[in-house]
């Protein structure tokens, strides 16, 4: 997952959105607004194919740009990609030290084509132990980004759902302490205002390629409800196809919410 963005990020030429979707059996009247997707098993698709590991993330980054296109057809209104965990720092210095290089280079080259295409840049996680330069790089991309009206692209950088919630209970009780909030009021509502995912409606549809079974520390609070939805498929080979298959079981199954759905 973690050097998903050399390609992301590099790409400076103008790029109209050509992606065709096979949308043969869709109901578009009933579209996840918002799909998350833990970008796993680049790493393994390169060393089956003989390659080192860095060309799979770099595969993987072509992926997620023809996803977030094919997903921006459908009408999907938020895609969440998990690039880079709290848990990667653990990585070899190296390794983290590359990541942050190629995100210092190649953030702003991207922002040419995210406005061609009409995409909204965010990111979600701790600014806390990123490089200035990196933090200046996503500053710029929100900047330059934030009047696109089309598919918002959030992604997940020195991201952890534990870190998160951490989060938002410290600031909750420090605006308590200081009298600003009342505790008797505190519900879900105020929660999810202080997460990093404010403002944004929760996932309808977790997607993870790779064949996985975990959902590994990803927006923990916000996928209470998300459908889930795996293949053994590494993510550097999903298409549209899959996007749509996944989608397809999306609107095979009754969304409860711990209620009873009457026929």
């Amino acid at each position: 997952m973690i050097k998903v963005f050399k390609g992301l990020f590099q790409t400076k030429r103008k790029v109209a959105n050509n992606i065709v979707v096979d949308t043969a059996g869709l109901d578009m009247n009933n579209i996840p607004a918002h799909i998350a997707i833990i970008m796993d098993g680049n790493g393994r698709w390169a060393k089956a194919q003989g390659k080192v590991r860095t060309y799979g993330h770099q595969q993987g980054a072509e992926t997620l740009k023809t996803i977030v296109k094919a997903a921006d057809k459908l009408g999907v209104k938020v895609i969440s990609a998990y690039a880079f965990s709290t848990e990667n720092w653990k990585r070899p210095v190296t390794e983290v030290n590359f990541i942050m290089e190629l995100l210092s280079r190649y953030l702003t080259n991207e922002i040419q084509e995210f406005n061609d295409n009409n995409v909204q840049v965010r990111f979600i996680g701790s600014r806390e132990g990123l490089p200035k330069v990196v933090q200046e790089k996503m500053d710029h991309a929100i900047e330059e980004t934030k009047d696109n009206t089309g598919i918002i692209l959030n992604l997940a950088i020195n991201y952890g759902g534990q870190a998160e919630i951490l989060h938002a209970v410290k600031s909750i009780a420090a605006e308590a302490a200081a009298g600003r909030l009342d505790v008797a009021k505190i519900d879900n509502q105020v929660v999810e205002d202080h997460l990093y995912t404010a403002g944004l409606p929760a996932p309808d549809l977790l997607i993870r390629p790779g064949g996985d079974l975990r959902i590994s520390n990803f927006l923990l609070w916000q996928i209470a409800y998300a459908e889930i939805w795996t293949t053994k498929t590494f993510w550097p080979d999903f298409t549209p196809d899959h996007l749509v298959g996944a989608i397809l079981a999306y609107q095979g199954r009754e969304r409860r919410f711990g209620g009873l759905v009457e026929k």
